[in-house]
């Protein structure tokens, strides 16, 4: 019974992270997303940050086991937008790589799912509909589309160095979340 209180208690005080890329000046917007630069040598759109900097690729694999719990999230700024599509992404890679018992297996399997068409806000498909604005015109839409495709493409390769071990090996901490839904949102 006691226990019951602590853990109460403990999950009242309990809130999701946020992007600490609250007040980014002079970023460019599509569709209510920030295109935060990233620390990249992938080719799109995104503004190219420093190395030693961290960027919200960074903060969403960083924060992703805690956040994946939630089914709510208070958005304070567009960066946390950003977040929650990551978040969800790496979610749905997570189930992706859920299967593969090596590190071949689970690249094969992030390179499938980059081939994959990437929705934005008015398409079917897009996980988060409301959160974002519609897009106002066609290339607009399509510069959303392709620093979508970059960051989905730069989170995949930096989750496969988490969710394997150095030897290839699957890392059990990072895979058991593959069974959590993130906002209540059904993976396929």
């Amino acid at each position: 019974m006691i226990f019951w209180f602590i853990h109460l208690e403990f999950v009242i005080k309990c809130q999701v992270y946020h992007s600490s890329f609250v007040g980014e000046e002079g970023i460019t917007k599509a569709c209510g997303f920030p295109l935060l630069p990233l620390k990249s040598h992938i080719k799109g759109p995104a503004p190219v940050s420093d190395q030693g900097k961290t960027d919200i690729v960074d903060e969403a694999i960083t924060f992703f086991r805690a956040n994946v719990f939630f089914r709510n999230f208070d958005v304070k700024s567009p960066a946390d937008k950003l977040l929650i599509y990551l978040t969800f992404y790496i979610n749905v890679a997570l189930k992706r790589l859920e299967g593969c018992r090596t590190l071949a297996e689970g690249t094969k399997a992030i390179i499938n799912l980059g081939l994959e068409n990437v929705p934005v806000p008015g398409e079917s498909g897009f996980p988060f509909p409301g959160l974002f604005v519609l897009p106002q015109s066609q290339k607009e839409a399509e510069l959303l589309r392709n620093y979508l495709k970059q960051i989905r493409e730069e989170t995949s390769g930096r989750l496969l160095s988490v969710a394997y071990r150095p030897n290839g090996t699957p890392n059990k901490w990072w895979l058991a979340f593959a069974k959590r839904k993130f906002m209540n949102i059904i993976i396929p």
